[in-house]
């Protein structure tokens, strides 16, 4: 019963570090504002969590896992190729309006220094690319896409989202939503041989 409880507390608190780092940043983010918005002290804190570096690890890990776990839901659907396409780029996409892209951008930039957010957002973007070349290998097969190259494929779709991601939250009035999530469906389109409009 205890352990269960204490499982629980441990995630609400991942979650809750997930919001205000996703927030503020990580250089910006003391463990002091994580346990205010938490409405723990800072002692619990230090009990789940034994330093600030271990708490941002985890935080991310929690968030990593979240986007594995949609991930997974994804490759394991019975829909159509272009059915698994279309969620995964609305999924993906920064046109959705969401918190999670600050944190992905915020620690890629962290990853440069920290060899463990290195590891987790390298398998994240491991395991994103694997699917969107599997749904694509999957259409082609199916007669759904035409694409000579999925490989080369995936990487231009999904460095088209990240790039689009990144300019959306660092220069929030230079590119609407509606614009960058038809830039996105164009380009897959593009890649696939469909009319932008079936995505």
């Amino acid at each position: 019963m205890t352990s269960g409880f204490s499982r629980l507390r441990r995630e609400d608190l991942l979650k809750t570090a997930c919001e205000v780092i996703a927030e503020q940043g990580f250089g910006h983010t003391r463990t002091i504002d994580i346990a205010r918005a938490a409405g723990v002290s800072q002692a619990l804190l230090f009990y789940h969590f034994e330093t600030k570096d271990q708490l941002f690890a985890q935080a991310f890990t929690y968030a990593a896992r979240l986007h594995l776990d949609a991930l997974s839901d994804i490759e394991g659907s019975a829909g159509t190729p272009l059915e698994r396409l279309r969620t995964l780029l609305r999924l993906c996409s920064p046109a959705v309006p969401t918190e999670g892209w600050r944190l992905w951008i915020d620690a890629w930039s962290e990853a440069m220094r920290s060899s463990e957010l290195e590891d987790i957002s390298r398998r994240i973007d491991a395991q994103g690319r694997l699917l969107l070349r599997q749904i694509i290998e999957a259409g082609v097969a199916a007669g759904e896409f035409t694409c000579a190259d999925p490989e080369g494929a995936t990487w231009r779709i999904l460095a088209l989202v990240d790039g689009l991601a990144v300019q959306m939250h660092v220069h929030p009035r230079a590119l609407s939503r509606r614009r960058a999530g038809a830039l996105i469906r164009t380009a897959a389109a593009n890649e696939i041989g469909v009319a932008p409009e079936k995505l």
